[in-house]
């Protein structure tokens, strides 16, 4: 310590420590390193600083060395050369619109989309002049017949996160590339580990980090994922220009969680399986959504590109049964949590009213929807705790 510093006050050497970390140090965790402000060396520095270099940090907002390790991992799971992190999976999809579309433009959405994604579309049409239409997911090469002169933006979600039908995707692509209309993609479904859409030539991949890469049900956020570098630039601008960012401690939490996702998933994907073939020889339920059962919609397409479906999949119950019994019977269930997302320990069950959820297919399905996410739990219990609950609620 030289002279000077030694004579500071206490409080100055506070703010100011001589910081010595033991040489040789070493560790499996990633550090978090917190930052708002990033010090530079000098002021050349400052004025060198460009946004578009990754290698370069300017501010704590938009990446620290913690986030940027995660971002980095992200990118590699997808097969992608570059991520964004986000601090919701819906703040991915926010940025995808704010990077790419503008008034004028037209976008196509499923319509089997995660619902906060329609939402989202709606309020850009009926605020910002961009016109949103809805696209039967199992249309295939027949989405070239909705592309118009001013389509800048064509969603996917694979397989529908509630519905589960599977689209088409390289016959989407395809017909999105003959136009040099942009295609993104909502893959949280798969993690990146069961489907690599980026190989198929889709643009952009959106991942809600609040599921299999956090597997713990208490942590938000999100990435978009790109292999092209201009298109990651306009994403990039937006999402400094909506002024999100995500916090190192978030990052370390999902860093810790990652080396275990592929062992969680394939779990909750046997789990699931084995579930929803039970449930298949029930009186109780109509069908069984789930897309590694022929009669999914679009399982010929699952069985071509995917190697998972991780631990999500859908019932429909028989029509016999009214939707206050439906709801009798998830509120039955003990070890079946009633709440939103998936991803984490805890298995979840949710009723949904599929048919005023759609606007451009039909639903040929009568009976209630009930979505089961199959956590880390037994399947035996899981098993009991579903057939215990159909006793009591529907006789």
């Amino acid at each position: 310590m030289t002279d000077s510093k030694s004579k500071r006050a206490p409080q100055t050497r506070v703010v100011h420590p001589d910081i010595e970390l033991a040489p040789g140090f070493a560790s499996f965790a990633a550090p978090v390193m917190r930052a708002s402000t990033v010090v530079f060396p000098d002021l050349a520095a400052v004025r060198a600083a460009d946004w578009r270099d990754e290698s370069q940090w300017r501010y704590g907002l938009h990446a620290t060395p913690t986030s940027a390790a995660l971002a980095q991992r992200i990118a590699a799971i997808e097969g992608g050369q570059y991520a964004l992190l986000q601090p919701s999976g819906l703040a991915a999809i926010s940025n995808v619109y704010f990077g790419i579309v503008k008034a004028g433009d037209d976008v196509l959405i499923p319509d089997n989309v995660y619902s906060p994604n329609r939402d989202h579309g709606q309020w850009l049409a009926r605020d910002f002049g961009v016109t949103v239409r809805y696209y039967d997911p199992l249309v295939g090469a027949g989405i070239a017949d909705l592309i118009q002169p001013n389509t800048r933006l064509i969603w996917i979600e694979a397989p529908g996160s509630v519905t589960m039908e599977v689209p088409d995707v390289r016959a989407i692509v395809s017909a999105a590339r003959e136009r040099n209309v942009v295609t993104a993609i909502d893959n949280t479904y798969s993690a990146g580990l069961a489907f690599r859409p980026l190989e198929l030539g889709v643009d952009i991949s959106v991942q809600a980090l609040t599921k299999y890469q956090s597997g713990g049900s208490d942590v938000l956020m999100g990435a978009t994922i790109t292999i092209d570098r201009d298109l990651h630039l306009k994403l990039k601008q937006a999402r400094m220009r909506l002024g999100v960012g995500v916090s190192a401690d978030d990052c370390s939490l999902v860093l810790r969680s990652l080396p275990s996702m592929k062992a969680r998933f394939e779990t909750h994907d046997r789990t699931a399986l084995a579930l929803a073939r039970w449930l298949e020889t029930r009186g109780e339920i109509a069908a069984v959504l789930h897309p590694a059962f022929e009669d999914c919609p679009g399982h010929d397409v699952f069985m071509r590109e995917f190697t998972g479906a991780g631990g999500l999949f859908s019932v429909v119950f028989d029509a016999r049964y009214s939707p206050a019994q439906i709801d009798a019977f998830v509120e039955a269930l003990e070890l079946f949590a009633i709440g939103w997302s998936w991803g984490g320990a805890h298995s979840l069950a949710m009723p949904y009213d599929v048919a005023k959820m759609r606007t451009a297919s039909q639903w040929p399905h009568r009976g209630t929807l009930v979505r089961f996410y199959a956590g880390l739990e037994d399947e035996s219990d899981l098993r009991a705790d579903i057939e215990r609950a159909m006793a009591s609620a529907l006789g």
